[in-house]
């Protein structure tokens, strides 16, 4: 499933909410340093003042890449009597400016200004609700550390409050070969393209020339910072969650790359508080697969009923946090649906129990340069492809240990914690850890992973060379599960010093050896899951705009070996298709080409490139961005190529090439 081919009509449309909606398609919010960001407003008519206000503050362009995700959501609270708000970052869409990095101090400082506009709004009562997946969700638990008098409470999906050791740059202090790259290109071409003459009037074309020059490839400032140093602490508020005085609602899904945080958060914050873990990837739950879905707008609307309104009654509340217990299932690279329960985790108890108990020994890992090709996404959306595949093929590539048929249901809820005792012959390097679901048949689900970089084993701030040929004790955990393994079914835990693309790879081979006799693989499991239901199981949203279907999207996804070259080459190429939307007539598009290349033996021939094609027309403007990013390495230091062609009318407006050699440190 594409990102533009969604079928909001496949939800129940809501046609009975108790308000009538008005809509405004541009708001201009002025700034103090002159500054004009761009908004679009629901309102519910017949209020003289709405019940409180829904933010959402996005880099994505409000009048067409979300503006059908925006019309069902946002009206669907200015329905219910919330007044909804989209604003474009500046320097996106038709925001002025220029945006410099992502989840930057001056994004925080625009928005506490933000903050004060809504609230001086003759609509507003003063009292504001922030709510996001993803990058939205992350700058709502960064302005709830800001403790702005007019922010009352949030919704975070999809996000993290570590920017450094849990995001799409650096896991577990590992360089995310897959990831860091793809979502800076992809920020590289979404800001490319320009405001809309009907909002900006004629100096469309000045600001569009502006954000060509001096918009910069992410992927530069990021990999310039390869330890967890001030630049990721900024933003990420597991620094003092005490920073965080109001109520919290966040979900995630178990196919997601930020299903951990949510634990976190649970864990930490010291606030009213629920939490939602659903089978799902990085989607909204109203729609999200696999499924099953729930009733997500109302969970928001039940929420802000008992934080935010204005007619608010001070109810009573306990915090909750209710999880998808998935069954086992045969692997495949994407579901419609995972079978399984709800569960109340904070009724259920939880302990640990350690899968390498029986496993002895000490154990030279296998080293395969193309080990992990058939992992899946780090941070699926939902497209055909997206998940791991059979692991057979990679497990033989790694070294792994096959336990017993388990004699009674294992029911895994929450993190894995891994403690190993390890030593090699190499200053640095990584390790992978991999759970998998063995059915009688011989199919391999993959169930979770970790990684880590053995570097980092005292502190991410400052790593710290492996001693040659000495042991060493590094503890980490693996990513957050809900899995239920049957009885009958056997565990098979995978080790290795590599997983590509998600890793990249160390500077040289290393002979790393495990000592599984001092070493633990912790699984928090439950004899007695207690199970649960939600109050809103079934889906409903406002009425979706109408688009018409230029061309429809598609997705590839292959592993080529290349014979000649002793190649492995992971292609990925995603058209995401071509909409109008009637409303409007903006017609909006993309595709992307994404391809790593790693050769066996040899971990500095690894190479990744990203590419990308942006469509954006309406009655005024016709324009075409390409992009192209590369990178690569030697033991020294990493190769960073971007360039972007830009055309207006099919004839070029601006071309440029930025070029970056980044010294390597311990990654």
């Amino acid at each position: 499933m594409g990102v533009f081919d969604v079928d909001y009509n496949k939800i129940r449309e809501r046609t009975d909410l108790p308000y009538a909606v008005n809509t405004v398609e541009h708001e201009r919010i002025p700034l103090a340093d002159g500054t004009v960001l761009a908004a679009k407003l629901w309102l519910p008519e017949g209020l003289s003042q709405a019940r409180g206000v829904v933010l959402e503050y996005l880099p994505y362009r409000k009048d067409e890449f979300t503006a059908l995700r925006d019309a069902i959501r946002h009206g669907y609270f200015a329905g219910c009597g919330y007044a909804g708000i989209r604003v474009d970052i500046r320097g996106t869409g038709d925001s002025d400016g220029i945006i410099e990095d992502e989840y930057p101090r001056q994004e925080q400082q625009d928005c506490l200004e933000i903050f004060d506009w809504i609230a001086a709004q003759p609509w507003s009562a003063g009292n504001i609700a922030m709510i996001g997946k993803s990058w939205g969700g992350f700058n709502g638990l960064q302005m709830a550390a800001h403790q702005h008098p007019a922010l009352k409470t949030i919704v975070s999906l999809c996000s993290t409050d570590d920017r450094y050791a849990d995001d799409v740059h650096y896991r577990g202090g590992t360089l995310m070969a897959s990831d860091m790259l793809w979502w800076s290109s992809t920020m590289f071409a979404y800001n490319a393209r320009p405001p809309f003459p009907r909002f900006v009037g004629d100096q469309w074309r000045e600001m569009w020339r502006e954000r060509l020059e001096k918009t910069p490839p992410f992927v530069e400032t990021w990999l310039a910072h390869q330890t967890r140093d001030d630049y990721w602490r900024q933003g990420s508020v597991c620094e003092d969650f005490s920073d965080i005085h109001i109520p919290v609602l966040t979900m995630s899904g178990w196919a997601d790359g930020y299903t951990d945080a949510v634990f976190r958060l649970m864990d930490n914050l010291d606030v009213p508080k629920r939490a939602i873990i659903g089978p799902w990837a990085h989607e909204f739950p109203d729609m999200a697969i696999p499924g099953p879905q729930i009733g997500y707008l109302q969970e928001c609307v039940s929420w802000f009923d008992r934080w935010l309104a204005t007619d608010a009654e001070n109810a009573p509340h306990e915090d909750s946090f209710v999880v998808y217990l998935q069954d086992s299932v045969a692997p495949a690279t994407s579901y419609e649906h995972r079978p399984g329960q709800w569960v109340d985790l904070m009724a259920t108890s939880v302990s640990p129990v350690d899968v390498l108990e029986n496993v002895p020994g000490q154990h030279v890992l296998a080293n395969h340069q193309q080990h992990g090709l058939y992992s899946g996404v780090f941070c699926p959306f939902g497209q055909d492809g997206d998940l791991p595949d059979d692991q057979t093929l990679d497990n033989a590539l790694a070294t792994s240990f096959t336990l017993a048929p388990a004699q009674q249901p294992l029911n895994m809820l929450g993190n894995p914690r891994v403690h190993l005792r390890v030593k090699s012959d190499q200053p640095t390097g990584n390790v992978h850890v991999r759970l998998t679901d063995v059915a009688p048949s011989g199919s391999k689900t993959c169930i979770t992973a970790g990684q880590f970089n053995l570097t980092h084993r005292h502190s991410h701030a400052e790593p710290e060379a492996l001693p040659n040929g000495e042991w060493v004790e590094v503890a980490f955990t693996l990513d957050a599960v809900g899995y239920r393994l049957p009885a009958g079914h056997r565990l098979e835990i995978s080790l290795s010093p590599n997983y590509w693309p998600q890793i990249w790879p160390a500077k040289a081979l290393a002979r790393l050896e495990v000592d599984l006799d001092q070493s633990q693989l912790n699984v928090p499991q439950s004899a007695n899951p207690v199970a649960t239901s939600l109050p809103f199981p079934d889906a409903e949203t406002a009425s979706p705009l109408a688009k018409t279907v230029l061309r429809e999207g598609g997705r590839t996804r292959q592993v080529i070996k290349s014979l000649t070259r002793d190649e492995w080459v992971l292609d990925d190429f995603s058209d995401e298709g071509l909409r109008r939307l009637d409303h409007n007539g903006i017609v909006y598009g993309t595709k992307n080409h994404n391809v790593w290349r790693i050769r066996e033996n040899d971990p500095l021939s690894a190479e990744t490139e990203s590419n990308w094609e942006v469509d954006l027309s309406d009655a005024d403007i016709k324009i075409h961005v390409k992009t192209q990013s590369h990178m690569r390495c030697d033991a020294e230091n990493f190769y960073l190529v971007n360039s972007l062609q830009a055309y207006e009318n099919d004839e070029e407006f601006y071309r440029n090439r930025w070029e970056k050699t980044i010294p390597r440190h311990f990654c």
